[in-house]
């Protein structure tokens, strides 16, 4: 098969990671990769795919869920050369589970029985699939409400994952006063430290804050891990924005005291950066 005869399939993607990993005649890169060596690449391409997404450029989308695929493709091959599963099993272990969480679109486990299941609303899908992931915890010996969340999360992520799961069973503010007053609370116990100079309990009451500033976030419905992209983006703007700004000066950032700094930031807000 060629590019110029028919598009590629699955199985062709398959057959090349398998060509790749040749050790006779594979590639001498990819022959040497491990589990823990691609593990950092999933990272990147798992952020770009996001990137993507929130740049709305849904050509380069396209491309950045291959790269996001080959991941899952290249660990498999590792696995199938370890004998210890394929694809394939991958996929039939997807497939079992999404059946099996959505039994309101599949009541009877099948895939392709009729879909006559009355609809329900959103709230009850959510706390019919939170039933399910429990009984699966449960079978994993994994009794703990909080045991299952990975603690590779990135740790924005990690901390509304595990808030999320603690106010299932009512551990949680009640409004968003609470978690602002405890904000105020964090924010002051944190100027104390910083005041007395204690390196270690400033680190602590740091994350205090930035564990309530995800609480917040929650409360008020907004993704933490996306309102930070967006406010790193709006910085590279603006910065970029004074870098214009003193080139067209003809003077360079460094050159400037902090007072002059702050002028052209505030003329790069002023622009609409």
């Amino acid at each position: 098969m060629t590019s110029s005869s028919q598009p590629y399939s699955l199985d062709d993607l398959l057959f090349l990671m398998a060509r790749l990993r040749d050790p006779s005649s594979g590639c001498p890169w990819d022959i040497k990769q491990t589990y823990e060596t691609i593990a950092p690449s999933t990272l990147e391409e798992a952020y770009e795919v996001v990137d993507a997404i929130e740049r709305r450029d849904y050509p380069h989308l396209k491309e950045e869920l291959g790269d996001l695929l080959f991941q899952a493709i290249f660990y498999s091959q590792i696995a199938t050369e370890e004998n210890i599963f394929s694809f394939a099993d991958v996929i039939n272990v997807l497939v079992a589970k999404l059946i099996r969480r959505h039994s309101h679109v599949f009541p009877d486990g099948n895939l392709y029985s009729d879909p006559d299941a009355p609809a329900l609303s959103e709230d009850a899908v959510k706390r019919n699939w939170e039933a399910i992931k429990s009984e699966e915890r449960k079978e994993k010996g994994k009794t703990g409400l909080l045991a299952d969340v990975p603690v590779a999360l990135p740790a924005l992520t990690r901390a509304l994952k595990l808030q999320k799961r603690a106010a299932q069973v009512g551990f949680d503010w009640p409004s968003i006063k609470g978690v602002v007053e405890k904000m105020q609370e964090e924010l002051a116990e944190l100027q104390a430290e910083i005041e007395a100079d204690e390196r270690t309990r400033i680190e602590a009451e740091l994350g205090d804050v930035l564990f309530t500033c995800v609480n917040l976030a929650r409360h008020l419905k907004v993704d933490p891990e996306s309102a930070l992209r967006q406010a790193n983006n709006k910085f590279v703007r603006r910065f970029e924005s004074m870098e214009t700004i003193a080139r067209q000066r003809e003077v360079g950032l460094a050159k400037l005291d902090l007072d002059e700094l702050d002028k052209l930031w505030k003329q790069a807000k002023e622009t609409g950066q």
